[in-house]
Formats: C-alpha cells, sequence, structure tokens
C-alpha cells in the first residue's frame, strides 16, 4: 500500500454513517442536528440527558454503556440504567448537602466507574464539570482550582493525601471533598465517603431544566507555558458531540468503542462520555495504563468496532513490532481514528497492514470543544492530512496583513487555520479572561493558531504551531513533514524536529530519533537515515543533524516537547517541566 489517497470500497462507503460526505454537508444545518436530540421540556437542553436518560426513556435501559476493566483484572458492566441511576444518585448527594445549579465540580480521577457518575450526575443538576489530569503534581492542580472556584472535589484518598492535603484547607471555595474509593473509616479527615453517601442517596433526581447556553463544562489548557486558560462550555455542545461522534468516528448504536484518551483531557470527556453514550454506544474503559499485550488483547476479546487513540500510543505499538500483533483476531474493528497531535502517513498505513483498517486522522482543539476537520468512514483518505471539514463547519486557511485585515489564502498557501464561529461545542469563553477571549476572534473567524495549509481538493493538512515554524534558506518548513519522512525509515521509532540558529541560512534543520529496538546508533546509521530523507525531502528541507535519544521529552499528554530539546540544545532555561501539558489538537 502506497502512500496515496487511500480509497474506500463502495461497500464501506454505503456501510458509513455518513455514507455521502459532500451531500451531508449540503444540507446539513445545526438546528437539524439538534432536532435529532430530545430535549427537555421548554426549550432546554442537558447534556446528561442527552447522553443517558432519554436512551433509558426510549426503553435502551438494559444495553450496557460502560465495559470497566480493571487494572487487577476486575470487570463490571454498568447499563444505561444502572449509569442513570449512579448519576442522579450522585446528583442527589451534592443537592443534600446544599449544592445547587451552577456549582463547580472538580473530578480529579483516573477511568473509575465514579468518574462517570460525578461527570453525568454534575451536569444533570446544572452544575458545572472540570475533570482534571490525575498525574498532575500539586502546583497545576491549585492553579486549575483556584481559577476555577472549585466548591466540590471528587478524587481518591491516594490522591488527596498525595497532592492536596497540604494546601487544600486554604482553598475559600472549596466546601465538600468526596472520595471515590475506601470504606467510611479509611477516609481522610474533612473528607466525605462517595459511596455510602451515593447509596443513601434516592436512584431518581429531576433534571435540571438547563437552557442550551448555560454553563456545563470548564477545560483547563495552557499549551506548554503560561497562565492556565478555563475554555468554557455550554450545554448546547452536546449537538455537536452526538453530531461529530457519527461523522467524524462513525459512531452507531450498538457499537463497542474504545477511546483510550486520559479524562482529565478534553477528549476523555467530549469523545471518552458524551458523544459515544449520545450516539448509544457500548463503551470500553480500560483502567490501566499503556501496555503493548494488554491493549490488543482488548482489542480481540472485547470485539472492539470503533477505536479512538492518540499517535504517541500507535506509534508504541509500531515500535513493539507487528510479531506482537500475531495471533489476535482483530475482524470487528470497523474504523480507526486518531487524536491529539498529527498523525504520521506511516501509522495510517501500517493501521490498514496489521490491524486491518486505516487510521483516520482528525483535527480539534480544547477550544473548538469537539472534531471540526477529519477523515470520515466514507471518504477518501490522503495519509498525512486531516481531511475534510464536517458537514456545519466551515473552515480557511488565513492571513492577516499589516493593517489586521483577515484575508484568505490560496489552494497550497501556508497561513493560519481558521474556522467561522457558530458550531455548538466552540468555547463560549475563557474563564476571567475576556481579552485573551476576544484575541482569538478577527474579521469573522476564529483563529487557531495552528498554521497549515489546503489543497486543491479541500483537504487539510498541519504544518505546525506558528512557534515551530523553520525558516532555512528562505524556505518554512514544518517539523510535522520532517518528523513523517524520519519515521518511515525502518529503524526509526519517533522522530522530533527544531531549527537551530545559523548565519548563513538562518535555521538549519536538527533531528532527534528514538530508534527501534533492534537498532544501535551508529554513524553510518545516521549517514543512512539523513541519505532517506534527503532523497524524500530534499537537500533544502532535510536535516543537516540528526541525534540519537533512548526516548524523547512529551507532555503528560503524551506529545513531544519540540520547545524543550531546542532549549536544551542552545542551552536556555527549560522553565518548571512540571506543569507542562500540551492542548488538544
Amino acid at each position: 500500500m502506497s502512500w496515496e489517497t487511500i480509497r474506500k470500497d463502495p461497500a464501506t462507503r454505503a456501510a458509513a454513517a455518513m455514507p455521502d460526505p459532500d451531500a451531508e454537508r449540503a444540507r446539513f444545518t445545526w438546528e437539524a442536528a439538534r432536532a435529532r436530540l430530545s430535549g427537555l421540556p421548554g426549550g432546554g437542553l442537558n447534556i446528561a440527558h442527552e447522553a443517558v436518560d432519554r436512551h433509558v426513556a426510549e426503553g435502551h435501559g438494559g444495553e450496557v454503556a460502560i465495559r470497566w476493566l480493571g487494572r487487577d483484572g476486575a470487570r463490571r458492566e454498568i447499563t444505561y440504567a444502572g449509569l442513570a441511576g449512579d448519576a442522579a444518585r450522585f446528583a442527589g448527594v451534592l443537592a443534600a448537602r446544599g449544592f445547587g445549579p451552577g456549582t463547580r465540580v472538580f473530578s480529579l480521577l483516573g477511568r473509575v466507574p465514579a468518574l462517570y457518575a460525578a461527570a453525568l450526575g454534575t451536569l444533570k443538576a446544572g452544575m458545572t464539570f472540570t475533570p482534571l489530569f490525575a498525574a498532575f503534581g500539586p502546583e497545576p492542580i491549585r492553579a486549575r482550582m483556584e481559577i476555577g472556584g472549585a466548591e466540590v472535589l471528587v478524587t481518591t484518598a491516594a490522591l488527596w493525601r498525595r497532592k492536596l492535603a497540604d494546601w487544600a484547607g486554604g482553598l475559600p471555595s472549596l466546601r465538600l471533598v468526596l472520595i471515590a474509593d475506601g470504606e467510611e473509616a479509611e477516609v481522610p479527615a474533612g473528607c466525605t465517603a462517595l459511596a455510602p453517601a451515593m447509596a443513601a442517596a434516592p436512584e431518581r433526581f429531576p433534571t435540571h431544566p438547563t437552557g442550551p447556553e448555560d454553563m456545563a463544562l470548564i477545560h483547563f489548557t495552557s499549551g506548554t507555558t503560561g497562565r492556565p486558560k478555563g475554555a468554557v462550555h455550554v450545554h448546547a455542545a452536546v449537538i455537536a458531540h452526538a453530531a461529530t461522534g457519527r461523522f467524524a468516528l462513525d459512531l452507531r448504536p450498538g457499537d463497542i468503542y474504545w477511546c483510550t484518551a486520559d479524562p482529565g483531557w478534553v477528549t476523555g470527556t467530549s469523545y471518552g462520555i458524551i458523544a459515544p453514550l449520545a450516539n448509544r454506544v457500548t463503551m470500553v474503559v480500560d483502567e490501566a495504563e499503556f501496555d503493548v499485550r494488554r491493549w490488543y488483547g482488548i482489542l480481540a476479546a472485547e470485539r472492539v468496532t470503533v477505536f479512538y487513540t492518540a499517535p504517541t500510543a500507535i506509534r508504541m505499538l509500531m515500535r513493539a513490532g507487528r510479531d506482537a500483533a500475531q495471533g489476535h483476531d482483530f475482524s470487528a474493528l470497523r474504523f480507526l481514528a486518531s487524536v491529539g497531535e498529527p498523525l504520521n502517513p506511516e501509522a495510517v498505513v501500517w493501521g490498514a497492514q496489521v490491524l486491518g483498517r486505516p487510521f483516520h486522522d482528525n483535527w480539534w482543539q480544547t477550544e473548538t470543544g469537539g472534531i471540526m476537520i477529519a477523515n470520515t468512514a466514507a471518504g477518501d483518505i490522503r495519509p498525512g492530512s486531516m481531511g475534510r471539514p464536517l458537514p456545519g463547519v466551515t473552515a480557511a486557511i488565513v492571513a492577516r496583513d499589516e493593517d489586521g485585515t483577515v484575508r484568505e489564502c490560496a489552494a497550497g498557501a501556508i497561513g493560519e487555520l481558521a474556522l467561522r464561529p457558530g458550531w455548538p461545542s466552540m468555547m463560549r469563553a475563557y474563564l476571567h479572561e475576556e481579552a485573551r477571549y476576544a484575541r482569538c476572534f478577527a474579521g469573522g473567524w476564529y483563529l487557531s493558531g495552528d498554521l497549515a495549509l489546503r489543497d486543491a481538493d479541500g483537504y487539510f493538512w498541519f504544518v505546525g504551531r506558528a512557534d515551530d515554524l523553520i525558516k532555512s534558506s528562505g524556505h518554512l518548513i514544518g517539523p510535522f513533514e520532517v518528523e513523517s519522512a524520519l519515521i518511515e525509515h525502518p529503524a526509526v521509532a519517533e522522530a522530533a524536529v527544531i531549527g537551530l540558529p545559523d548565519e548563513a541560512a538562518g535555521e538549519i534543520v536538527k533531528a532527534y530519533v528514538a530508534l527501534k529496538p533492534g537498532f544501535a546508533p551508529s554513524e553510518a546509521l545516521e549517514r543512512e537515515i539523513r541519505g532517506h530523507a534527503r532523497r524524500r525531502l530534499g537537500p533544502a528541507v532535510a536535516p543537516r543533524e540528526i541525534a540519537f535519544r533512548q526516548s524523547l521529552p512529551k507532555t503528560r499528554s503524551g506529545k513531544i516537547m519540540r520547545r524543550l530539546l531546542k532549549a536544551r540544545e542552545l542551552g536556555l532555561p527549560e522553565g518548571d517541566t512540571s506543569t507542562l501539558e500540551a492542548d488538544e489538537r
């Protein structure tokens, strides 16, 4: 299989949830997408109702919503009716303690059943839910809880003692800490055991009549530097979550769906909770962290039909070699997708060869709240491309003139990826930062900060963030293009590319590579990899230097930190890497 366009056969196209993307784009409206949901009396809209309660009301309460796999081998299945009851009890626990609509509820949990009860119960009660990444240290947790005005926290006893106990007593807004594990006697002083509280709560709770524009979610993102930004999302976001789940992930009732995203990131909420439940699938939730054998076993044994994971994880599977996949039956897999950062073309083809289906890349951000551009089930795939805009999304490549005017660029030109505002999951604010929010919009566009180009057929191609772009001898070089060429080489598992100052060229390209098992660094291998890159990219774009590393520095969400590599190379201050994260792309 080459890296040319992967064309879908007629049967694949016909079976897709969106069989004719162009026709769907032509007729689609967000009003029609909302009409597919049940809504609340009086025109209200509530995410929890659309994700769970409406399915129970329509007679599907006995279907499995969550198939939970514990790291120690435990297994639990939660039906839609059971999940609705858990959400109601959680809402009742908060209401019984005096909390009402608008309360800010934070979670600091891994992939455990209590997370889903907390998220949906919070939304059902008209409160605002904010997930936190459990691997954060105390300072990033504290910063987000202070900015967000956290009133309730759901966590575990171990996380409380290790990361919050020393300072949380000084957080004026925090009034209740619920411990999701352990018995009452094991709960730290000043905290409340969640399980017995839920057991005592009624199994029914009236859904608060939230409106489409009522605040529902706050997702924090800070890139790799700077003060955390709290992106505010509203209940209307469920319209986009449901629609993009169908269009971009090909979700349909009865699917066995596995999203590996951590629940502390926006993907873990948008596509790890809301979109799949709104489309009435069975979600596989694995408590354990990445393990090659475990992952292949889950894909086969659970008969997963739709798999949504990150490029870093895909590259780790690739690095383990094809033999690791031998003996597993992946015939149930129908659709594979990637999220988090650009997906190298090699990984798209590898998916088709090893798992029987190609991976489909897509693009979105914390701020967009949902997938905006994607390679879809029925559409042809351009490996290395983000795909085309989904129905209801207008995207363009734009440039800003010196006078501030925003103009659209011609096909093939590199510029900033922009979207026309108005999709339902668009962030409504940065919490407490009106000016920062306003700077995201100009000339009738939302400006993403990502550089990309659009080809003549309407496919979008990621180039990089503006500060990642390398300017060498008059050429504009996107690191992703070079990295993708490098990992084509059979010895290279991962690659990262930066620009270094050069008197003659302005900047030169330097690459860092991590090798696959069975390969060792050598001058001969370095020359071979450089030669491969020159043949693929030409001498003006290929790396001048290649350095071998056992591993590459990554953010806590798994993205390679080019900035840190450059700081080390130039002897610049690296800053505090304990809080580094990266925006969901």
